[in-house]
């Protein structure tokens, strides 16, 4: 008999998470023509089983992410569609849930920084949700052992319920843009100047504001044409960003250019003097790799996960210590022989990583947890 398998996909177009979810269902379609599965989506993104194969099926999913509706309809969708295995990419997992079940949890970055979330109900909303996927998930996935090392010691598992399985990135990082493409971005987005790179979204524990403080630093101390990018969306909710620029007076200086295509992203990573990710916290942290495999010198911090990540091939700083942030970017833009030695490195490191390889070890758990 056919196994049926539901993924939760309302995700689908985020950051992060997002990204998570388009590769899994990108490469389960390359490697398993035989299992039905069932993708739990937004209305919107029904058609994305057109791109996939005839053994996945879309099925509309009006519960808002992190609300009581997703508690309810969604173990109501699993009964009706007759669900052997439910499969959610993020932390939550309905208690009415009465399937097998596995679950990925990232991070547990809402418990680390509650002060992040829209208010104490959030607060414990993510809690009660951590833990109650923690316990009923028959098999909990995660992505460095960083993140498992912080659920072991937040819900006292048994460390064999828990499988680390490494992010990778897009393919099309690795394919080198044409010259008229690489022209094309310089000329829009005017790059005539050395520039600094950021990619990411921009919550506070990405930690832009001491960035920032770091940057002002730069340019007062020898590198007053230097020019800071940051990609990330949401700007508007986050105006300390704004009065960090202002207080600094970095308005022409600093740039916030929003969401951009991935092929306009690949061509601003070759493009840029130094990618610096001084994120206070990752699950895994995609960024500092795509950059990588693009040819960037990448500085990041020296705590979290990124680390075990990026390995040897990057310049660690205390995300803490903006004069720490700006020494770091400064040794990237003055010392040659480190940023050659930082780019070999990067392109060495980043073919480590592969979706195809980490999605064959979620198949393969799949059929482990189905047959009991």
């Amino acid at each position: 008999m056919t196994a049926r398998i539901g993924i939760d996909a309302r995700k689908l177009h985020d950051f992060g998470v997002g990204t998570y979810i388009r590769n899994l269902l990108k490469q389960l379609a390359r490697i398993d023509q035989a299992t039905e599965y069932i993708l739990l989506c937004k209305r919107s993104d029904t058609s994305v089983v057109n791109e996939l194969g005839v053994n996945f099926r879309a099925v509309a999913e009006p519960a808002g992410n992190y609300s009581f509706s997703e508690q309810v309809r969604i173990p109501m969708t699993l009964r009706r569609e007759c669900v052997d295995l439910y499969h959610a990419p993020h932390y939550v997992l309905p208690a009415l849930t009465q399937c097998k079940s596995i679950v990925t949890i990232h991070d547990v970055i809402h418990l680390l920084f509650p002060q992040y979330l829209p208010g104490r109900l959030a607060h414990l909303y993510a809690r009660a949700t951590l833990w109650a996927a923690a316990r009923r998930a028959d098999r909990i996935l995660t992505v460095s052992e960083t993140s498992k090392n912080d659920i072991l010691r937040r819900f006292k598992l048994p460390a064999e319920k828990i499988t680390v399985i490494y992010n990778a990135i897009d393919e099309r990082f690795n394919v080198e843009p044409s010259a008229e493409q690489v022209h094309r971005v310089r000329e829009r987005y005017q790059l005539d100047e050395q520039f600094v790179l950021y990619v990411g979204n921009i919550k506070p524990h990405k930690n832009l504001e001491r960035l920032i403080d770091a940057f002002d630093r730069l340019r007062l101390s020898g590198f007053p044409h230097l020019r800071l990018l940051i990609i990330g969306d949401e700007i508007s909710k986050y105006p300390a960003l704004r009065r960090a620029v202002h207080v600094h007076k970095l308005h022409k200086e600093v740039r916030f250019l929003g969401f951009v295509p991935i092929e306009t992203l690949a061509v601003l990573y070759r493009l840029a003097d130094v990618f610096v990710f001084p994120s206070l916290y990752e699950g895994f942290g995609l960024p500092p790799l795509e950059a990588m495999a693009s040819g960037a010198p990448v500085v990041t911090s020296n705590v979290s996960s990124l680390p075990e990540v990026v390995g040897d091939a990057a310049l660690l700083v205390d995300p803490y210590d903006p004069e720490s942030i700006a020494d770091g970017i400064r040794q990237v833009l003055t010392d040659d022989d480190l940023r050659e030695t930082l780019r070999a490195r990067g392109f060495e490191r980043a073919r480590e990583y592969s979706w195809q390889r980490s999605i064959e070890q979620v198949h393969r758990i799949y059929g482990e947890v189905l047959q009991g």
